[in-house]
């Protein structure tokens, strides 16, 4: 698998993708179907119809990256599959990444929630003693 810097983000185009694109075609697709710029350092997954094929699009600073990945038998489950009015964009962890390419169904777990700093407090005057 593929390691990425925690910066990097991975989005999943919701919308079936014609798996015979290749780089600039899918470059296109996340421009036309996500409305972000493909040379932004982000990685694209999109599935095709049937859901049995998988391609993650990835710019590297100096050029196209391209993952593919088909199943011989099953779907592909991801996070949307059956629900209804879905946004055309999902953001993935690459935990939830990983186990849709292992043909793990993870709709019906629960995330549990997770330690995060305290958001920093509004600007609030501080007030000074003075004599």
């Amino acid at each position: 698998m593929l390691t990425l810097p925690p910066s990097t983000r991975l989005y999943a185009c919701t919308t079936p993708v014609d798996m015979r694109k290749s780089f600039d075609g899918l470059a296109g697709a996340v421009e036309r179907h996500l409305g972000k710029d493909a040379m932004d350092g982000h990685v694209y997954c999109f599935f095709n119809r049937h859901g049995d094929h998988l391609r993650l699009l990835w710019w590297d600073r100096d050029g196209w990256m391209l993952v593919a990945k088909r199943l011989e038998k099953g779907r592909f489950r991801p996070p949307w599959h059956g629900q209804q009015g879905v946004a055309t964009e999902w953001q993935l962890e690459p935990g939830e990444l990983a186990l849709v390419m292992q043909g793990i169904d993870f709709r019906g777990a629960k995330k549990l929630p997770r330690w995060r700093p305290n958001p920093p407090e509004a600007d609030v005057p501080i007030r000074q003693n003075r004599p």
